[in-house]
């Protein structure tokens, strides 16, 4: 029996709503998959690995893993949804109490969505050694200088982390 067999099983049925046509017509119309999303955030399931004391489930990565295996067995796209589950980790781990306060709250039931990663720009590609992008703190906020490029999802994000 597959760990998780619960979850696996509550996933599937939800990615039974969102048949090849729903993902054959998003292909066609280069779309984004807003519908599946919302479901899945709805159900709470992109704010998995997020801990209870902010709305989140608390449960660990294996059981986010979980979730990505039976949305990509059922034909659906887990490319849509991933960021949403594993990019809010660098707030978790590195996120002042404050801004998880602030942030996940929100992230966990969908009014903020933090799904873009800004790393690539146009004269180091990813090259994170040689990223000429910067921030400054300036009073109470801080001065960001430079440039990205090619930032997956950022029109579908609120938030971004930013190398």
């Amino acid at each position: 029996m597959e760990a998780y067999q619960d979850i696996r099983d509550a996933v599937a049925r939800l990615c039974t709503r969102f048949p090849g046509e729903y993902w054959r017509a998003l292909d066609r119309d280069m779309a984004y998959p807003g519908d599946f999303v919302a479901a899945l955030t709805q159900a709470g399931w992109l704010s998995i690995l997020i801990p209870e004391a902010y709305g989140g489930s608390g449960l660990p990565l294996s059981a986010a893993a979980a979730v990505l295996e039976e949305i990509q067995r059922a034909g659906c796209n887990g490319g849509a949804c991933h960021a949403q589950m594993y990019t809010m980790g660098t707030l978790l781990r590195h996120g002042s109490e404050a801004q998880k306060q602030r942030y996940l709250p929100k992230i966990s039931t969908g009014e903020l969505r933090l799904q873009a990663f800004g790393v690539t720009e146009p004269t180091s590609g990813t090259d994170t050694g040689a990223l000429k992008t910067t921030a400054r703190l300036d009073g109470d906020h801080f001065v960001v200088k430079g440039q990205k490029i090619w930032t997956s999802r950022a029109e579908h994000s609120d938030l971004m982390l930013l190398l």
